[in-house]
């Protein structure tokens, strides 16, 4: 895989993590400032995403992204407001973990 593109997708990753943490946050408080800050991160990471898009593939790209949201979100979720996974969603955010090391892997011809 491209070092390149792996930058841009940690780039995009924490753009949305930081958005997906602003709309929990708006959620506690009610300020329309931290909605507004919350939209304009997902659009920074959306547009950020076209790129990853030309690069990796859509498949790619969106699949990535959504794995690597996925278990930092959850991340954040447990240490930063508290809440659980049962056992079942746990084995679910472990399956992710493995598709993505799959995907990741280099690979032998392209779609």
């Amino acid at each position: 895989m491209n070092p390149q593109f792996l930058l841009w997708l940690a780039g995009a990753m924490a753009i949305f993590i930081s958005g997906a943490t602003a709309s929990r946050a708006y959620i506690t408080n009610n300020n329309i400032l931290v909605l507004i800050l919350a939209l304009v991160l997902y659009c920074v990471g959306n547009l950020m995403m076209v790129r990853l898009m030309r690069e990796g593939g859509l498949g790619l790209a969106i699949s990535a992204s959504s794995i690597a949201q996925l278990v930092v979100v959850n991340i954040i979720a447990f240490m930063v407001f508290g809440e659980r996974l049962s056992l079942q969603q746990l084995a679910g955010v472990g399956l992710g973990i493995v598709a993505m090391a799959l995907m990741l892997l280099p690979a032998q011809g392209r779609a």
